[in-house]
């Protein structure tokens, strides 16, 4: 398990998306050299975990629990089939492209030691919008990669340090429980009957669906 690169955008004006000045970072490519990772502070001022990357629209994007965002080359690779086109690192707006790693499939509170330093956890699924779309280029495709159910992993940064792209990807730390990121995608999106299952991840959960899935919860005793 490894990381193929590691992919910073920079801002970019572009007519598809709602952030007030019409800037996005999610054209990502890959850096040439070591990327210092942190936590980048709280939702709504805090942006990317990785230096130099630009998190344009800070209501919806960045901060601790989104710090960082990984995706499977394999699930390029598998888009790239379904689509007929290339795709190349960093195209989802990921941070992280990995081999080897099953993403999607990662248990919420799963820890991956990156590199010599860093250590990263996993908090949620990626929900597609209006910018991705646009970014793509593809009709249709917030359903259509909601219907795939592969939304890679948001991480949030428990350990800082450097990456760099050829780093060891390291699983350190896997919960006892059997709450995946595909299975909080899923129950956040087309299956919410699915929310009471998130419960057992606890405070590993994105603050955000954690308090959806109590929600839930209540409104079904009620």
């Amino acid at each position: 398990m490894k990381l193929l690169s590691v992919n910073l955008g920079r801002p970019r004006a572009v007519p598809y998306t709602d952030q007030a000045e019409g800037l996005t970072g999610i054209d990502k490519r890959p850096a040439d050299g070591p990327v210092r990772v942190a936590a980048p502070g709280p939702k709504g001022t805090g942006g990317s975990g990785l230096a130099g990357d630009a998190v344009c629209d800070r209501r919806h994007h960045g901060g601790n629990d989104q710090a960082v965002y990984a995706v499977a080359r394999e699930d390029l690779d598998d888009w790239e089939r379904e689509l007929g086109r290339t795709l190349a690192n960093g195209m989802f707006g990921e941070n992280l492209t990995t081999l080897g790693v099953d993403v999607s499939g990662a248990r919420i509170g799963e820890r991956w030691r990156v590199g010599r330093a860093v250590v990263l956890e996993v908090t949620c699924g990626r929900i597609p919008c209006r910018t991705f779309q646009g970014h793509l280029g593809e009709s249709r495709w917030v359903k259509r990669f909601t219907h795939k159910g592969a939304p890679g992993a948001y991480l949030r940064v428990i350990e800082p340090g450097e990456i760099r792209a050829g780093d060891p990807v390291e699983i350190v730390h896997r919960p006892d429980h059997d709450v995946t990121v595909a299975l909080q995608f899923r129950a956040s999106t087309t299956e919410r009957e699915l929310l009471p299952r998130l419960l057992p991840a606890g405070e590993a959960l994105h603050p955000e669906s954690l308090a959806a899935a109590r929600k839930y919860v209540e409104q079904q005793r009620s």
